[in-house]
C-alpha cells in the first residue's frame, strides 16, 4: 500500500465509514500544519520536514509523528502522541471520556482503542485534536524525546 486512499480501499465497508469520517474530523479539527501521509502502515498526521527539518529522532528522513488510526483486526486504534507526552492531556482526555463514552476506556500509552465503532466518541476526538498546535508539538517533542 502506497497511498492514504489505497488504505481506506482495503478496508471492509464498516470500517471506511468510520476511518472516513475520523479522518474528516482531524481535517476540520487538527491545527494548520500537520499533512496526512501513509505512515507506519496507517494514515498519519506528521510534523512534515518543510517545518521540522530535523524529523522523527528514530529515523530523522522521516516526518515528526504525531497523530495516526489504524483499522486492525478487532478495533480502530487512534495514535495520539500528545497523550503519552503531555500527563495534563493524558488526564484530561481519562477524565472526560466516561462523559461521552458509555463503553469502558481501553487505552495503552498512546494508542486508545475502539471495539464498538457505534459507540466512537467522535465529539471527545475532535477535542483532543484541537488541544495541540504543530509549534506546541514540536516543543514537547524536543523537551521530552530529541537527545
Amino acid at each position: 500500500m502506497t497511498s492514504v486512499s489505497e488504505y481506506i480501499q482495503a478496508l471492509p465497508e464498516e470500517r471506511k465509514v468510520v476511518i472516513e469520517k475520523l479522518r474528516m474530523l482531524f481535517k476540520k479539527n487538527l491545527p494548520k500544519g500537520f499533512e496526512e501521509q501513509l505512515s507506519y502502515g496507517m494514515i498519519g498526521y506528521v510534523v512534515p520536514h518543510k517545518i521540522y527539518p530535523d524529523g522523527y529522532h528514530c529515523d530523522p528522513k522521516l516526518p515528526l509523528p504525531f497523530l495516526a488510526i489504524a483499522s486492525q483486526k478487532n478495533f480502530i486504534a487512534l495514535y495520539h502522541m500528545g497523550i503519552y507526552a503531555v500527563p495534563e492531556l493524558h488526564h484530561w482526555f481519562v477524565s472526560e471520556y466516561p462523559k461521552h463514552c458509555k463503553s469502558k476506556l481501553d487505552m495503552g500509552k498512546s494508542c486508545i482503542r475502539f471495539k464498538k465503532m457505534e459507540d466512537m466518541p467522535y465529539e471527545l476526538i475532535a477535542e483532543l485534536v484541537k488541544k495541540m498546535t504543530v509549534q506546541d508539538w514540536i516543543s514537547c517533542y524536543e523537551k521530552n524525546y530529541k537527545k
